[in-house]
């Protein structure tokens, strides 16, 4: 739906926060019903989505996988999850109150009938910050996998970790206002906010420190996957110390809508969390398709985008400081921030040339790919180095025993290298597909436009599009609710043949 918005009178032209009255129907078109909508609808998912995660994490653990046992990946996506539940329900709310706003007159950001337009801002960012936390907790998690495997040690300070993650995830909705700092709150209010922002080093610092302390002394392997890891963490702390700098809430009014700030939330965003999707995508690339990428390309890919990184935002710092706006296209030729800005270009070009070189990998390596798929090609601890490649749809024949926070490379250490089964082979119990979910998004999706269709010349009456979406989706639901799905079972004799099958192709390889 935000797409369609290019088609039906434009893009959203309020900035991506949308801040009241620049958001009204008074000063932006169409395009913002598109960007208001489609993000509820898209929220509504996500929220579902956090609530499935949070739910299978809890209940659907194997045997012996306490939480203190669980991979650290599987915690910062729970905390993520919990964010989601928590940060996407202001964010619903917010929305719709500016949907009433432009769409039914509703007047709750509008000072001169008794509004309040700074009360956008407070639900935006207290959605806002923890999403920075959405984002980035989960490449935390895909980091601390990584690091462990190419350093041949167990993860330095798992429990720290842990709880660093819990701290973080609750101080994340404890530090809104330092986006607000420019508001004139007050000292008092913007003191305690600082000292809450400054607060959330500490525990990024414990991962910080746990992640180096885990390769002290390892035997380090520098794969792709590794360099990108290892990289993270000299990234994230340049950002994180921006993030401190910006913290400080009487110097936030010299750099606040400048470049600096540019600079800072790219040194989190994408040196932070796109390393480590980059990462993670080497990392468990094998598991996905069966074959490594290969590492000649990928590590070359991985210097371009560092080298075109760090040209990128890092002179962004420097722009900031000597006065370059952000939010403005254009600028005055004199102003010496010509030459600084071309270093910038060449490296998003760089950047560009590097995600170019992993499409082309990608095509590579499937083009070279052996005849057999590899199960273990790092020498992984997590359970899911344990299944065949490709991987089963039941995952495990058997339920394996989880004896250590390492559970494959403990039986690698203590057995044969195979998990051991907590139950006999037999029939195995799956869910069944369902075309409803769709069915419950494209009735959203048609009651959504109906609303759009308010203030478009449209050849039907918006409220019978609008009805009729609401109808899908909810008729949708009552069946989704009602109706016995009992699932499936795959018998013990195809599980045996499956079974077979993999070890005879392990066999070969």
């Amino acid at each position: 739906m935000l797409s369609l918005s290019w088609f039906f009178g434009g893009a959203p032209d309020a900035g991506w926060t949308a801040y009241v009255p620049l958001s009204s129907r008074d000063y932006a078109g169409i395009g913002l019903d598109f960007y208001v909508l489609g993000l509820q609808i898209s929220g509504f998912g996500t929220l579902i989505s956090g609530i499935n995660f949070i739910v299978t994490m809890i209940t659907m653990r194997a045997p012996g996988m306490t939480l203190l046992r669980m991979p650290l990946f599987c915690w910062t996506s729970f905390i993520t999850s919990m964010l989601i539940v928590f940060g996407f329900t202001p964010l619903a709310a917010g929305l719709a109150l500016l949907m009433l706003d432009r769409m039914f007159d509703g007047q709750f950001f509008l000072a001169a009938a008794g509004g309040n337009a700074v009360i956008w801002p407070h639900i935006f960012w207290i959605f806002g910050h923890p999403e920075v936390y959405i984002l980035v907790l989960p490449a935390f998690g895909m980091i601390s996998e990584i690091i462990p495997v190419f350093s041949k040690k167990r993860l330095f300070g798992y429990t720290a970790m842990v709880f660093a993650t819990i701290v973080i995830g609750f101080l994340g909705f404890m530090v809104w206002v330092h986006h607000m700092f420019t508001l004139n709150l007050g000292p008092i209010t913007n003191s305690i906010f600082a000292i809450l922002t400054m607060l959330i080093g500490v525990p990024t610092g414990i991962k910080i420190f746990n992640w180096l302390f885990t390769m002290w002394g390892g035997k380090l392997r520098f794969t792709t996957a590794m360099l990108c890891a290892s990289s993270f963490v000299p990234t994230f702390v340049l950002g994180g110390v921006t993030g401190i700098m910006l913290a400080m809430s009487p110097v936030t009014h010299l750099y606040h809508d400048t470049y600096f700030v540019v600079a800072h939330f790219h040194y989190i965003i994408l040196g932070g969390i796109v390393l480590g999707l980059l990462g993670a995508t080497y990392y468990w690339y094998p598991k996905m398709f069966g074959h490594c990428l290969n590492e000649t390309l990928g590590k070359w890919m991985f210097w371009i985008f560092y080298i075109g990184f760090h040209l990128t935002f890092f002179i962004q710092h420097i722009l900031g400081l000597i006065g370059m706006p952000r939010r403005v296209n254009v600028y005055l030729a004199d102003q010496g921030w010509d030459g600084m800005n071309l270093i910038s270009s060449i490296g998003a070009f760089m950047q560009g040339v590097a995600i170019i070189l992993l499409l082309i990998n990608v095509i590579y390596s499937a083009k070279k790919r052996p005849n057999h798929p590899v199960d273990d090609p790092w020498d992984g601890r997590a359970l899911e180095w344990a299944t065949h490649t490709p991987v089963p749809e039941y995952n495990f024949a058997q339920v394996p025993q989880v004896r250590s926070l390492d559970p494959l490379f403990y039986e690698k250490i203590h057995g044969d290298g195979k998990m051991k089964p907590t139950e006999p082979l037999g029939d195995i119990h799956m869910p069944n597909g369902s075309f409803l979910p769709f069915m419950i998004a494209l009735g959203s999706f048609i009651a959504g436009f109906g609303l759009i269709m308010k203030h478009m010349d449209a050849w039907i009456n918006p409220y019978i599009v609008v009805v009729l979406g609401l109808l899908v989706m909810f008729g949708s639901m009552a069946v989704r609710s009602w109706k016995e799905d009992h699932g499936y079972h795959i018998t013990k004799e195809n599980v045996e043949a499956m079974e077979r099958e993999a070890l005879a192709d392990e066999r070969n390889r």
